[in-house]
């Protein structure tokens, strides 16, 4: 087989570059190492930035979004009982979307789908050959089958655990990691929405945060111990702990109900430099991750599409190769940021085993200072709204 380009993950940013290069007549292929079903039943964040709204749009698979999804201009941040919100509108004119990670993965599908697009599943054995050449190509086995893709560019949209990045040399590649000594236990319910808006809660027990997929779908999370288990929470004695967390007036109008899913997800910043190696481009989790507090994963990965889907169309219009040179550093850019926005958020509101007195008189004042201060909480909407590509 040949195409103009390889994408490797059939997540939600490999799926929306393939669109994206097919809206500009560029041919791709995606190969994906798990089946539909699977990548569709990952739950996962719901928070979009404008940004990505945006591209979206301009990949003609945002009706379905632009019927059902809801607009947050503002959120809620607390510290034990005390509470303050931040108004994204009068700070930036700009409002987050809430839609599901899930649902945006569904209707890129369906698109890719009506488009006729080529989506392999179930792949083993990806490898990429020849990256630094004019002729690189993929191989890979389905069904005990092994075949063949040549082409001009691979996009590595495989996740931290793909094969994208680690084709990178190491004597090439520079990875920065930051574990962080806790996870979330996230559960999600059928149940109202606490609040209009998301819930930063901050207290002596850990952190707190409360969403929502819609207005009869929410999603709690609760810091809890690394090596938890999901077995170890019953569905009442998570709803306890979330109350004791977020502040009471929120705790006295929570609704409960059973949970519908329930996991553990360990909490971690990761950048690996550079993001192109001769014809390989990584995006999203091939090349970072961030923690979840700030809703950055998928919009920082929806932002190297972004770069990516331009570069790549420029060079196929007019032989312009400026964009794809040039890549790495723009992407990185703006990647390192939200890593800090999201390092930042953490900090900010999760308790840490090594915490000091004097660490948590700090937090509590750089949260009060927040509290006090529109400076800050004009940064802070900012950077949640999304920084401009």
């Amino acid at each position: 087989m040949k195409t103009q380009v390889v994408i490797i993950g059939g997540g939600p940013s490999g799926l929306l570059l393939s669109q994206l290069l097919d809206k500009n007549g560029i041919d791709s292929i995606v190969l994906e190492r798990r089946t539909k079903a699977h990548v569709l039943g990952r739950i996962r964040a719901g928070i979009l930035e404008v940004g990505l709204v945006n591209l979206l749009r301009e990949a003609g698979v945002a009706d379905r979004l632009d019927r059902e999804a809801f607009l947050h201009e503002g959120t809620i941040l607390s510290f034990e009982d005390m509470q303050f919100g931040i108004s994204f509108k009068e700070h930036t004119d700009t409002p987050v979307t809430v839609y599901g990670q899930t649902e945006v993965t569904r209707d890129l599908y369906a698109a890719r789908a009506a488009a006729g697009g080529k989506i392999e599943f179930t792949t083993e054995n990806v490898t990429l050959h020849d990256a630094r050449s004019d002729a690189p190509y993929v191989t890979y086995t389905v069904d005990g089958e092994d075949r063949r893709i040549d082409c001009d560019f691979i996009a590595g949209c495989d996740g931290f655990h793909g094969v994208s990045r680690t084709s990178i040399p190491e004597d090439v590649r520079r990875e920065y990691e930051k574990i962080y000594p806790f996870g979330w236990l996230g559960i999600l319910s059928e149940t109202p929405p606490v609040s209009d808006e998301l819930i930063y809660a901050c207290s002596s027990r850990g952190f707190a945060l409360c969403s929502m997929r819609n207005a009869h779908l929410s999603r709690y999370y609760i810091q809890c111990d690394l090596d938890d288990q999901v077995e170890n929470w019953s569905d009442d004695a998570f709803w306890s702990e979330l109350k004791r967390r977020i502040p009471r007036e929120a705790a006295d109008r929570l609704l409960t109900g059973p949970s519908i899913e329930k996991s553990i997800a360990p909490l971690r910043s990761f950048v690996c430099e550079p993001m192109q190696w001769g014809r390989l481009f990584l995006c999203g989790d091939a090349a970072h991750i961030v923690p979840p507090t700030g809703a950055k994963g998928l919009n920082t990965a929806a932002s190297d599409v972004h770069y990516l889907h331009r570069a790549l169309t420029a060079y196929y219009r007019s032989g312009d190769e400026t964009g794809l040179a040039g890549y790495s550093e723009k992407a990185l850019a703006r990647v390192w940021k939200a890593e800090r926005f999201s390092w930042w958020m953490t900090s900010l509101l999760h308790r840490f085993p090594d915490q000091t007195p004097f660490d948590l008189k700090m937090q509590q004042a750089e949260i009060e200072f927040l509290r006090s201060n529109r400076e800050a909480q004009s940064v802070l909407a900012q950077n949640y709204v999304g920084l401009p590509y």
